[in-house]
């Protein structure tokens, strides 16, 4: 995210008054619960949570790095113990978040850099999870989305690990389905988990998409029963209908990015 430090603010939820949301230049960026952290306000946050909760024991610490910081809370609540490192762009947010926010827990960090910079540099087989929330403008940068990026952060990853990506998108689809093919270039698994009204072209929204390097590493048909009871029920594509939703579409690489 990109904003000038006059552009934030962090306000009460009117529906929940220890509920704070973030925004920049009047959109809303995260959303925190300051009594309980557990408490997921955005859908796309509640399916990245489903991912995590099915893809590794409950309550075992994992090391996560955030790129972009919206579920850290609640990796904290639920995995005491979990080392984080968060990468935000924006030092007027992170500014922001430890004025007016509760302390985070001495297990995370927080650094302010560039997302793929931060990958760049990281360690091989460092992480459990990486959590990629990266938009400038509302939309993605493309030096985010590309094939070599995917393969820093495969890199960057436990064998057994997770990528999980929020995407934004509307019909009929595009930008999401090249995001798949992205993933499926560099992952052995992956997935894609939205409202089903998204799936099926009707609205402007999020998309998480799940990868790992193992073939049948992503819980799918646990997650599918979980993401169905969502107050927003929500919907997944995996094997042949991941297929046929990205039929046709093509992997984008640093060069395709460039010349768009």
């Amino acid at each position: 995210m990109e904003s000038a430090a006059d552009d934030l603010a962090l306000v009460v939820d009117p529906a929940r008054r220890t509920g704070r949301t973030l925004l920049a230049a009047g959109v809303a960026q995260s959303y925190v619960d300051v009594v309980d952290p557990r408490h997921l306000h955005f859908e796309y946050v509640r399916r990245m949570a489903a991912v995590i909760d099915l893809a590794a024991p409950p309550g075992r610490p994992l090391t996560a790095l955030h790129l972009g910081g919206g579920a850290l809370t609640w990796l904290a609540a639920t995995r005491p113990g979990s080392a984080q490192r968060v990468v935000e762009r924006d030092p007027a947010v992170v500014d922001l978040v430890r004025r007016a926010l509760p302390p985070l827990p001495p297990e995370v960090t927080v650094t302010v850099a560039d997302a793929r910079d931060a990958v760049t540099v990281a360690p091989s087989g460092r992480y459990d999870l990486v959590l990629a929330d990266v938009y400038r403008a509302a939309r993605m940068p493309g030096h985010v989305a590309s094939v070599e990026f995917a393969a820093e952060v495969a890199r960057t990853l436990h064998p057994d690990g997770v990528y999980l990506v929020n995407v934004t998108d509307l019909p009929p689809l595009v930008f999401c389905r090249a995001q798949v093919a992205t993933l499926r270039a560099v992952f052995a698994d992956v997935c894609l988990v939205a409202d089903r009204r998204m799936l099926r072209g009707r609205r402007y929204g999020n998309l998480v998409l799940a990868a790992a390097h193992r073939p049948d590493r992503l819980p799918v048909r646990r997650l599918a029963a979980r993401v169905a009871g969502d107050p927003l029920p929500g919907g997944v594509l995996h094997g042949p209908t991941l297929d046929a939703f990205v039929s046709g579409a093509r992997p984008a690489t640093d060069a395709s990015l460039a010349a768009d």
